[in-house]
C-alpha cells in the first residue's frame, strides 16, 4: 500500500478528482451497507439464539456509536497517514470483523465483532471521508460532489439490504456475513491502485482552481488535532446548534428507521424481503434527494434548507405508524417521501461548519458534529429496541422521533454569527516551508 504506482493523469477534460470521487463513492456505498447489515439480522438472531431485540440493539447501538465517534479521529488519521493507506486499512478491518462473526454464539461476541470491530472500521469510511475528499479535491461543484458522496453513504445502507435479506432467507445470516466481508476485501486493491491523497501528488490543482497547492507537511498528532477541534467547538454556539440538530438527524434516520423498520414491518405481517425492498426504495430516493441537496447548498441559505428538511422528515415520521394500517401503498409513499430527505442534511451542515470554523477545518469539525449524529442514532437504536420489547410495537418511538425533528427545524434557523476559524491552534497541517 505504500507503493505509488504511476497513473496517467491526462491533460484532457477529465480531472483526476472525479476518479478519486468515484472510488470514494464505491467505498462509502459498501462501507455503509456493511454497517447497516445487522438491521436484517435482528429476527434471524432472535430465532437462532433466543436473544431479545433489546440485547441485539445494544450491539447495534455500539456499532452506530463508534461509526460516528471514530469520525473526527479518522480525519486527523487521514491527514497524518494518507487517504489511500487509511481507507485500505479500514476495508481490511471490515473484512476481518464481518468474516469472524460467522463463529459467534454469545451476545458479548456480537458486541465485540458487530459492535466494536465493524463499528470502528466503518467509522473510517463514513461521511467524514466524503467531506475530506470533497474539500481536498474540489473547489468548483463541491456541494454537488459532497451531496453525491453523502448519498452513497446513505444509499449503501439501504440498496444492498434486499439482496442481503434474500440471501439470509435462502442461505442463513452467516452467508450474509461472508458476502459483505468479500465485498470489503474486493475493494482493497481498487482503492490501493487508484486513490491518491491530494491533487498535488499528481501535480494537479483542485478541480476549479488553476494553481497547484504546495504539499502538506507531515507530523501532526491525530489525537491532539482532533481533541483541539472539539475544545474549540464546545465554545461555539453554532457547534452546539449543529451538533444538536445532527443528534436528532441520527436518531431519526439510521438509528431508528435504518435499524428498526424491517422488524416493524414484520410486526405488521409484511415479509422481511419486502420490508428490505422499502429500505432500498428509500436509498434510491436518497440518492436523488441528497445529490439535489448538494446542488441547492451551492445556491441557497443552508439554514433554511435544514429547517425544511427536518420539518418534512418530522411530518413523515409522525405519519409512519399510521401508514402500516392504511395499506402497503401508504408505506411505499412514506418510503419515497422520507427517502428523498434521508440524509439531505449533510451538505448544508458541512457548509455551515465551514462558514463557522473555516474551510480548512470543515471536515474535522463536521467529524465531531457527525459524532453527535451517531450518538443520537445509537440512542435511538437502543431505546427503540427497549420500546418494542416492553410495548410490543414502535409507535411511541416513531412519533417521538418526528416531534424531535420539528424541534431541529427551529434550531437550524438560529445557526450563524459564530466565527471561530481564526483560533490558531486548530489551523492543522501547514504547507511545507510555511
Amino acid at each position: 500500500m505504500s507503493a505509488s504506482p504511476t497513473i496517467p493523469t491526462g491533460t484532457g477534460r477529465l480531472h483526476y478528482a472525479w476518479v478519486v470521487a468515484a472510488i470514494t463513492f464505491i467505498v462509502l456505498l459498501v462501507g455503509a451497507g456493511i454497517r447497516a447489515t445487522p438491521g436484517i439480522m435482528i429476527v434471524p438472531w432472535e430465532r437462532e439464539f433466543g436473544w431479545s431485540a433489546a440485547t441485539i440493539s445494544v450491539a447495534i447501538a455500539a456499532n452506530i456509536f463508534l461509526y460516528g465517534m471514530i469520525g473526527p479521529f479518522a480525519v486527523a488519521i487521514i491527514e497524518r497517514f494518507g487517504l489511500r493507506r487509511s481507507v485500505c486499512t479500514a476495508l481490511l478491518i471490515l473484512a476481518a470483523g464481518t468474516a469472524a462473526t460467522t463463529w459467534m454464539n454469545a451476545p458479548w461476541q456480537m458486541l465485540l465483532l458487530w459492535g466494536i470491530v465493524v463499528g470502528s472500521g466503518s467509522g473510517m469510511v463514513a461521511n467524514v471521508l466524503g467531506a475530506t475528499v470533497a474539500n481536498r479535491w474540489f473547489t468548483r461543484h463541491r456541494g454537488l460532489v459532497l451531496g453525491l458522496l453523502t448519498a452513497s453513504s446513505a444509499t449503501g445502507q439501504l440498496v444492498f439490504l434486499p439482496m442481503l435479506a434474500s440471501l439470509a432467507v435462502a442461505q442463513g445470516w452467516r452467508a450474509v456475513s461472508l458476502a459483505v466481508a468479500a465485498a470489503a476485501l474486493a475493494l482493497v486493491p481498487l482503492a490501493s491502485l487508484l486513490l491518491r491523497d491530494r491533487p498535488s501528488d499528481l501535480g494537479l490543482p483542485r478541480y476549479g482552481e488553476a494553481e497547484v497547492k504546495p504539499p502538506i507537511a507531515d507530523g501532526v498528532n491525530p489525537a491532539k488535532r482532533a481533541l483541539r477541534g472539539l475544545a474549540m467547538g464546545l465554545r461555539s454556539k453554532d457547534f452546539w446548534l449543529l451538533s444538536g440538530t445532527f443528534f436528532i438527524c441520527g436518531a431519526s434516520t439510521n438509528g431508528l428507521v435504518g435499524t428498526h423498520l424491517i422488524p416493524a414491518c414484520i410486526d405488521h405481517n409484511i415479509p422481511e424481503v419486502t420490508a428490505a425492498g422499502l429500505l432500498a426504495l428509500m436509498g434510491l430516493c436518497d440518492l436523488v434527494g441528497t445529490t439535489a441537496s448538494g446542488w441547492l447548498t451551492d445556491r441557497f441559505d443552508s439554514r433554511k434548507l435544514l429547517a425544511w428538511y427536518y420539518a418534512l422528515r418530522g411530518l413523515s415520521l409522525i405519519f409512519l405508524p399510521y401508514s402500516f394500517d392504511v395499506s402497503f401503498y401508504g408505506l411505499s409513499l412514506f418510503a419515497v417521501f422520507y427517502g428523498l430527505d434521508w440524509i439531505a442534511t449533510v451538505p448544508p451542515t458541512v457548509d455551515l461548519a465551514g462558514r463557522a470554523f473555516g474551510e480548512e477545518n470543515a471536515a474535522l469539525m463536521f467529524g465531531w458534529i457527525a459524532a453527535m449524529h451517531q450518538i443520537g442514532a445509537a440512542a435511538a437504536a437502543s431505546l427503540a429496541g427497549v420500546v418494542r420489547t416492553n410495548t410490543g410495537d414502535y409507535f411511541a418511538a416513531f412519533v417521538s422521533a418526528g416531534l424531535l425533528c420539528l424541534v431541529a427545524a427551529l434550531m437550524a434557523l438560529f445557526v450563524g454569527g459564530s466565527r471561530a476559524a481564526d483560533e490558531p491552534f486548530l489551523a492543522g497541517p501547514q504547507p511545507a516551508g510555511a
